[in-house]
């Protein structure tokens, strides 16, 4: 991916053309994939409102009334502004752009990561960012509390194991079913994974030399959201999940390359990797198949019903986060809370 110029480091008197080339190339190299994508996003949203607000390019570094600007006029529900006002105006602007989605207060976790980008800007081209001032930070804290809401789930519903077991039971009679097999009982049962930790698996990372011995596969994912490159625990498949992860390698003749592909209409796999949107599409596509509706449950609901259904089933947290690889206990502690509260006793008490 080609990194939008504006967050690069800015080029020093004090180094070389060669040195300043290879600073930027670790930028690059040392941000992961969907971090770099998330900055794209922001700094295009973030240039966006800026030129439909002021009618100017975005300084470096940027100012302070700029900054509170933005914090104020993200931290409030447009829909009733006066059509005069500016704030509405340059919100109007981004949703010709298609670069908002309403004129409702966005989320502050929306607001946060826009910030968080912001500031991942200026560190990156070692300028000091307007949002350390105190003002700032306490219009930051404010802007929290004024448009706290509970926070949306990732997925509807968490697929569990006998919503899992529904969909596998559609996964029959062809290639394409036996790869979506695969991708459902790995997504799930090595911990639940993100859909750009699928499909960014290759057969390299996929170690099969126990299998024949004890039924167990190795996967090694490169990195994931909580972990950097090369610091990423093994993972383990075993039963079923690695049963069908084997069965897919020998019908898709996967030697090397993409660990999981298209399928073509004439039942044929393909060389290139499935598209994290791939995995959306395969949820939805056998949520239908096993009489649920699409919306169901999200790609994500593999995640979320793994812990789910650890919780349920005694295990504890800890052993469920090795596989997760969730860093913060308290993240992982919700799932197991909701299963805590739905079995307690004292919620039966009026019969």
């Amino acid at each position: 991916m080609k990194p939008p110029a504006a967050y690069l480091p800015a080029a020093s008197p004090a180094l070389s053309q060669a040195d300043q080339e290879a600073l930027t190339d670790l930028y690059v190299r040392g941000t992961p994939a969907n971090t770099l994508r998330a900055y794209e996003r922001d700094l295009l949203y973030i240039t966006a409102w800026k030129s439909a607000r002021f009618g100017t390019a975005l300084d470096w570094p940027e100012s302070e009334a700029t900054a509170l600007a933005f914090i104020l006029d993200h931290a409030r529900d447009l829909s009733d502004a006066l059509e005069t006002d500016m704030a509405r105006e340059a919100a109007e602007a981004l949703l010709a752009q298609r670069l908002r989605k309403s004129l409702a207060c966005p989320a502050p976790s929306t607001l946060d990561r826009r910030i968080a980008s912001w500031l991942a800007f200026h560190r990156m081209k070692n300028l000091a960012s307007p949002f350390g001032t105190p003002q700032i930070k306490q219009a930051r804290s404010k802007a929290r509390r004024a448009a706290a809401r509970p926070p949306a789930p990732k997925s509807q519903h968490p697929i569990t194991r006998d919503i899992l077991e529904q969909l596998l039971a559609t996964c029959r009679g062809s290639r394409r079913a036996c790869r979506d097999r695969a991708i459902l009982m790995l997504g799930w049962a090595s911990g639940g994974r993100r859909r750009s930790e699928i499909t960014g698996l290759m057969r390299e990372d996929v170690s099969l030399k126990e299998f024949d011995k004890s039924g167990v596969i190795w996967i090694s994912l490169l990195e994931t959201k909580t972990t950097a490159k090369g610091d990423t625990p093994r993972l383990v498949l075993k039963g079923r999940a690695a049963q069908a992860l084997v069965h897919w390698i020998e019908v898709g003749q996967i030697k090397n390359g993409p660990l999981f592909r298209p399928v073509s209409k004439a039942d044929r796999v393909l060389k290139r990797r499935l598209s994290p949107d791939a995995i959306y599409q395969i949820v939805k596509h056998r949520l239908q198949l096993a009489g649920l509706p699409e919306d169901f449950a999200s790609p994500h609901g593999l995640r979320s019903g793994f812990l789910t259904q650890a919780a349920l089933d005694g295990a504890p947290i800890q052993a469920a986060m090795r596989l997760s690889l969730h860093r913060s206990m308290a993240q992982a502690q919700k799932y197991y809370d909701d299963v805590d509260i739905a079995e307690n006793p004292a919620t039966d008490l009026l019969g």
